[in-house]
């Protein structure tokens, strides 16, 4: 079985309903097994509350989690046109999986919501590929082999190095049919690839 991890930080919905459509891409995917986590919330309760956070009952992992999957799938909301401090915190914490070298050579992708078009939005999706190429993750995105992201009817979110959203600056847009669609394309895409470097290293390791 090949282990993918869909692992994300959302405070409206927007990213836990692309983190949905990522694991359900996964699975499609004869033989990987998927596994749906959340990273630790940093904001107060009162604080939350009081901004309308959507309440969230998907466990939380741990840093030391990361090393017991074969791809891994981040999602994070644009803030400041970079992901959010509870993800940055979260692989600030993987110290330990770094001075391993644990994380070498496993599948990573990022997706992400944007409030708006010019919001951060592929900023967000390639800066937070950066700490994970230090962990020395190879990174996948999202080819136009998805089609839906070359379309000009209507806003789409995502681009070639992600999949991705548009929440819209109140937060009251949803994730369309499309960005769904490019979030279930990325999660099989990263799926057979994981897949097909697991097969490479059983069949090296039999040689």
């Amino acid at each position: 079985m090949t282990r993918v991890l869909v692992l994300y930080y959302s405070s409206y919905g927007h990213v836990r309903a692309l983190a949905q459509a990522e694991a359900d891409g996964a699975r499609s995917v004869p033989g990987t097994r998927v596994d749906l986590r959340r990273v630790p919330e940093t904001v107060p309760d009162a604080i939350r509350r009081k901004a309308g956070f959507a309440a969230d009952d998907t466990p939380v992992a741990t840093p030391a989690d990361l090393e017991d999957y074969d791809a891994i799938l981040f999602g994070t909301p644009t803030l400041f046109g970079m992901m959010a401090g509870q993800m940055k915190s979260f692989l600030d914490q993987a110290g330990g999986l770094w001075a391993r070298n644990a994380l070498v050579g496993k599948v990573a992708a990022v997706f992400t919501s944007t409030g708006s078009q010019h919001g951060g939005h592929e900023a967000t999706l390639l800066s937070t590929q950066i700490p994970l190429q230090h962990f020395g993750m190879l990174i996948v995105g999202l080819p136009y082999t998805f089609a839906g992201q070359t379309t000009a009817q209507g806003i789409v979110g995502g681009a070639p190095y992600g999949a991705g959203t548009i929440a819209g600056a109140d937060g009251a847009r949803t994730p369309t049919e499309t960005d769904l669609a490019g979030a279930r394309f990325q999660g099989a895409h990263v799926a057979r690839i994981a897949a097909r470097l697991a097969g490479a290293d059983l069949a090296q390791a039999a040689a």
